[in-house]
């Protein structure tokens, strides 16, 4: 018997989360060219980073032999200024999976119960099963949250619920109204982490200042982060919104200085690039219209999305990502979230939409 036999049961049976492929893997595997790999897998910002982003972190590579600011001081006080609550309600994590995980190690344990959506977020069920508690997907609504069935899950047992508010991977959107009339109605020992990834895609009349829920709901958590619209995937920069109380639990469990200097530098820059996030939101919303017309005119349906990425209903999607993928144009199957019949494709530039529509022709 060696060590790995004896590693606890729930650690053995996570499945380990799948990333999107990256373009050097495809490159080596087919022999292609990266430079004629399209990747519309992840969600990434087709943009790059902001401009602002990219110079401050140039500037703070040339510390980088000091450790970080471990506190993040600077980046929160300009997220405090920007969401209106103290920097005592504010966690920085490494990415905004290193704050979802976060909430998991200090909320649940063995004994306890966390619930979330079929089809939701894969890093819930890890996150919840890493920590030894148990699971309670509930099953979707239309591809998204059921949150009459959500709240009707809850047991004694249970510490934490999930929300992705849009949802990733499916694209579903919640109206604000109900996720307030909902957070009426969770019993205040359950911690609810709204995940707010995607909403800087959200059209402008659908967006909601939740933050100022935070004083009417103490169990409430909203994690956002820097990798999407603001272009910073590759820095790996989030941050969590709660009450103080939640926050300080979850700085117990922060590994210590977990955001590197480049990228609490970028963050805080990025912050200040107002255009760079119109420009980000404004590419999107053409890239999604494009895509969803050329679906359409292929017959092809989608789930309609608030985020930069869509589901396409393909049919035998594993042969048609292979398809995809001799072709140089990477996507995202999701059968490990249940939809073995889905591609989820990201939002990109104008010609690496159109790239992919004419690829998936040809595979289809």
């Amino acid at each position: 018997m060696n060590c790995c036999d004896l590693t606890p049961a729930h650690v053995r049976a996570i499945a380990p989360y799948l990333p999107g492929k990256p373009i050097s893997e495809l490159a080596r595997e087919l022999g292609l060219a990266e430079a004629d790999i399209v990747k519309l897998a992840s969600n990434e910002n087709p943009l790059g980073p902001s401009p602002l982003a990219l110079a401050a972190a140039q500037d703070a590579l040339y510390d980088m032999a000091l450790y970080p600011d471990g506190a993040g001081f600077a980046l929160k006080a300009k997220l405090a200024g920007k969401c209106g609550v103290d920097a005592s309600q504010i966690v920085l994590g490494n990415g905004s999976n290193d704050v979802l995980d976060m909430a998991a190690r200090a909320f649940l344990a063995a004994g306890t119960s966390a619930v979330y959506a079929q089809h939701a977020f894969a890093v819930y069920p890890i996150a919840t099963q890493t920590a030894g508690a148990q699971g309670i997907a509930v099953p979707a609504r239309n591809y998204g949250h059921d949150l009459a069935a959500m709240g009707a899950a809850i047991r004694d047992d249970t510490r934490v619920l999930w929300i992705a508010n849009p949802n990733n991977p499916t694209g579903t959107f919640l109206p604000w109204l109900e996720v307030e009339a909902f957070l009426d109605t969770v019993p205040p020992h359950v911690l609810v982490v709204l995940d707010e990834a995607y909403g800087e895609f959200l059209p402008h009349a659908e967006r909601c200042d939740t933050t100022a829920w935070l004083a009417r709901f103490p169990n409430l958590l909203i994690v956002r982060t820097f990798s999407k619209a603001y272009g910073l995937a590759g820095l790996r920069v989030g941050y969590g919104l709660g009450n103080a109380a939640v926050i300080d639990l979850l700085n117990r469990v922060r590994h210590p200085f977990n955001v590197n200097a480049p990228a609490l530098a970028a963050a805080e820059a990025a912050l200040d690039d107002v255009d760079f996030l119109a420009r980000s939101y404004a590419l999107n919303a053409a890239g999604m219209a494009q895509l969803a017309a050329g679906l359409s005119a292929l017959g092809v349906d989608g789930v309609p999305s608030r985020g930069n990425f869509l589901l396409a209903k393909v049919g035998d999607a594993a042969r048609i990502n292979t398809e995809l993928l001799k072709r140089g144009v990477i996507v995202r199957p999701v059968a490990n979230y249940g939809l073995p019949e889905f591609l989820r494709v990201s939002v990109g530039l104008a010609g690496q939409n159109a790239r992919f529509l004419d690829v998936l022709k040809a595979c289809l």
